[in-house]
């Protein structure tokens, strides 16, 4: 299945991704995820293969009934040289800060937040939030 040309918004796919999740930090990482760029990085750790190939596995798996997001597979590409090309810095950053919520890779939020944009920072303080005390809608 191929989402960036599906017309699957991101934030239906994250929740198409969070169908049984019930730890909040995977929630919320997810949740940002969709809500960034409309999908950004959940469309391209769903269709670029050549970022699955630099951790040997599918970063989303949609084939099956209960879509997943290996959140695990983050952290190994973001140790990965060169896995950032074609992102820009602000994506790059949002992609470190969501698997930061998920203990996948360690930021340094000064770096983070002088990357992204005041849209991009409030959609960062609300993924923290709601890993830490749960979605409060």
């Amino acid at each position: 299945m191929t989402v960036v040309s599906d017309g699957t918004k991101g934030q239906e796919l994250a929740e198409r991704l969070l169908e049984g999740v019930v730890n909040e930090p995977m929630r919320a990482a997810t949740k940002l995820l969709g809500a960034h760029s409309d999908g950004y990085w959940l469309r391209r750790l769903t269709d670029d293969q050549e970022l699955a190939a630099l951790v040997d596995d599918p970063l989303i798996d949609l084939s099956g009934r209960c879509p997943t997001l290996d959140w695990d597979g983050v952290g190994h590409l973001l140790k990965t040289p060169g896995w950032s090309q074609g992102a820009s810095r602000s994506q790059a950053a949002v992609l470190e800060f969501a698997a930061s919520l998920v203990s996948r890779c360690p930021v340094q939020l000064g770096k983070v937040t002088h990357a992204v944009d005041d849209g991009e920072f409030q959609l960062l303080l609300t993924a923290m939030e709601e890993a830490s005390y749960g979605d409060p809608r």
